[in-house]
């Protein structure tokens, strides 16, 4: 009901300023993706990139070849093989003249010896074991402050238990720390594909995808002996060498990792379940005080799917968003932004959509030294938005122009301040109906992924808009410590053109709730139009004629009737696309599925070709069943907050495309 009064009031403010707004710019006028020319021959499917010392962009190829591609920003750069014959090279460093790269089993120098552009010398600094799995990837180098090198492994899976993750051999699951001469020091276990290392001011982050034990993506910031959330590294913490000692035997004695079998003895793949008592992993943080919390999550469909790399934008970069973190996500195609901040000596912030409509997966990003951001893709075998199988792109900004977004999120100990890149309309800026925030929060448990839980709509009581129209202070009640925080400002408008803002929607991680001084009520504005909406549609209320609850009883026996009559007319008739785009965007369905075309996974038009009834297809989003897709390499996380309405109707519509 809440919802519809705001809509209402939204509607009435569109309306009334509609006159004077022009159309809002979009991300690609600020920011434009250039494709790079690659030369006949080279597939590059890019697992690293580097700006090297003199300029040059320093690539490492998922198909075991590197190369130095000269005047890379230029309208013709020229592509030299610098190494081949190296295998899946998924990470690439420069140091003291030599470039290092991290092939699947070890820790490779190249070194051109004679100065002809190529290297002959191929020097091993360590190797780590493999099991021969496919899932075994190893991600880096990053180069540590002190010259060292930091490389991270992937797990690999089960044969029976084919959906959970298992380190088969030693330091798979883990992030090692590897010297110039060829120590190996465990620094962290607890990842699961981490695919994204960067050093960023002196300090180990990475970024995680969502699966088994991993509700959704995000990133973390590494210590020496964190425990990052995996358990499945854990059974290497005996060794001498471990910075870390939880092991594995307590860790499932505190939390139930699912291992059930049928009456045939075979066992059962983990399903989510609604209605449960589950745990977080800030509830599991008192049990084992190693483990590392997100520093901001990226929630799954939205801000990404198979999170990659973070870079930071350097100064005097990409306008008005420079210090701040980009992050690259392969499966959705698009780069997201995360202000950072420390609160209570912890890093949390808020992440924000940046750009989207890369032509391939975003695996790996470097600056140029003009200032554009290049962005290396691949979607081999893992799927992505883009319908390329690599790519090598650049993202370069019009610094003419100032997009109207905003600027960062910061935690205030009543609720929010939001900064804006340019001045604020004030009056809708004082308007309470043109913010919303809700918080939610995901589960940690051996299923794949986690559907959102525990989402609550909370009440936005005051706001304090500064002189500049530069920040908005929000009043929100009941935050939540640890959960995610949508900040939703979709009614809000720059002053001078009214336009919208590009990117309306933050996600903070609240992971702690500064203390300090907070507003008092009789400095900030309570107008809400939602309110006068309200009024509209209930006048008899407001005059006093009738009680509220009876007016609210009225509302909801109307509002419940033309659900029942569109209810009545679905059923008759299987729903346009039109009609449905709405839900799928809402529930993330395009982040995965597009109508007629495989991405990260089926089309809806495969999917129809199964004739699944509407029921089962709702059962299916509700516990997906991979095993039926097994041509797709990322699974499809539990969906339950999908209603039964909002999925019969989505899969009304698909059945629909099999006509």
């Amino acid at each position: 009901m809440k919802h519809t009064f705001k809509m209402l009031a939204m509607l009435a403010l569109s309306f009334s300023t509609a006159v004077f707004a022009q159309e809002t710019p979009k991300e690609e006028d600020f920011y434009k993706i250039n494709k790079v020319r690659i030369p006949e021959g080279p597939i590059l499917e890019v697992g690293g990139l580097i700006t090297l010392p003199n300029g040059d962009l320093g690539i490492s190829t998922r198909r075991g070849e590197v190369y130095v591609v000269e005047n890379p920003t230029s309208n013709r750069p020229y592509f030299r093989k610098f190494a081949t014959g190296l295998h899946e090279i998924l990470g690439i460093a420069y140091k003291d003249g030599a470039i290092y790269v991290a092939q699947r089993g070890e820790l490779t120098k190249l070194i051109d010896k004679n100065m002809d552009g190529k290297a002959d010398v191929y020097e091993t600094i360590y190797a780590w074991p493999l099991s021969g799995h496919y899932h075994e990837y190893s991600f880096g180098p990053k180069i540590a402050p002190d010259g060292t090198f930091f490389v991270s492994a992937n797990v690999a899976f089960g044969d029976e238990e084919w959906w959970r993750a298992e380190s088969r051999v030693p330091m798979r699951g883990w992030i090692m720390n590897i010297t110039e001469d060829g120590k190996m020091t465990p620094w962290a276990p607890g990842v699961r594909s981490p695919a994204g290392l960067n050093v960023i001011d002196g300090q180990l982050f990475y970024t995680e995808n969502q699966g088994d034990w991993v509700g959704s993506g995000g990133i973390w910031k590494v210590n020496k002996g964190s425990f990052m959330g995996h358990p499945a590294s854990l059974k290497w913490t005996g060794r001498s060498d471990s910075p870390t000692k939880l092991s594995s035997d307590f860790f499932y004695s505190q939390i139930d990792e699912r291992r059930i079998k049928n009456d045939k003895g075979r066992y059962i793949k983990p399903e989510n379940r609604v209605n449960e008592e589950f745990k977080t992993l800030f509830e599991m943080k008192k049990a084992f005080p190693e483990l590392r919390l997100p520093a901001v999550w990226l929630p799954y469909g939205i801000l990404g799917i198979s999170t990659s790399e973070p870079v930071k934008i350097p100064e005097g970069t990409f306008g008005p968003f420079e210090g701040q973190l980009l992050v690259g996500d392969q499966g959705m195609s698009i780069i997201s932004r995360v202000f950072l901040e420390k609160v209570n000596g912890e890093e949390q912030g808020a992440a924000f959509l940046f750009r989207s409509g890369f032509r391939s997966g975003v695996l790996r990003m470097a600056w140029g030294t003009d200032g554009s951001l290049f962005v290396g893709e691949t979607n081999r075998g893992w799927g992505s938005a883009g319908d390329a199988n690599e790519g090598l792109e650049r993202l370069v900004y019009n610094n003419t122009k100032t997009p109207f977004e905003m600027k960062a999120v910061r935690a205030m100990p009543d609720g929010f301040e939001i900064e804006f890149t340019q001045s604020v309309d004030q009056k809708s800026a004082e308007d309470l109906a043109s913010y919303n925030v809700e918080s939610f929060i995901y589960k940690y448990h051996p299923v794949y992924g986690s559907p959102p839980v525990n989402k609550e709509t909370l009440k936005v009581k005051g706001v304090k808009v500064s002189a500049d129209g530069l920040r908005a202070r929000i009043i929100v009640d009941n935050l939540r410590q640890y959960y995610i925080h949508t900040i939703t400002v979709d009614g809000l408008r720059e002053k001078n053109n009214f336009y919208s803002l590009i990117h309306p929607v933050a996600y903070y991680t609240l992971n702690n709730i500064p203390s300090g001084n907070k507003l008092s009520m009789t400095e900030v504005s309570t107008k809400n139009s939602a309110n006068a909406a309200v009024a509209k549609v209930t006048p008899a209320a407001q005059k006093g004629q009738v009680t509220k609850a009876k007016t609210d009883a009225a509302i909801k026996s109307a509002v419940n009737k033309e659900k029942a009559a569109s209810a009545t007319k679905a059923a008759a008739a299987a729903p346009t696309y039109n009609q449905v785009k709405g839900l799928l965007t809402s529930y993330t369905c395009l982040a995965c599925h597009n109508p007629t075309k495989k991405q990260i996974g089926p089309a809806f038009q495969d999917i129809a070709k199964r004739k699944y009834s509407n029921e089962k297809i709702v059962q299916l989003i509700h516990n997906p069943k991979p095993e039926n897709w097994p041509g797709y390499a990322t699974e499809m996380p539990p969906m339950p907050q999908v209603t039964k309405a909002d999925g019969l109707k989505i899969a009304a519509w698909i059945n629909s495309l099999n006509k």
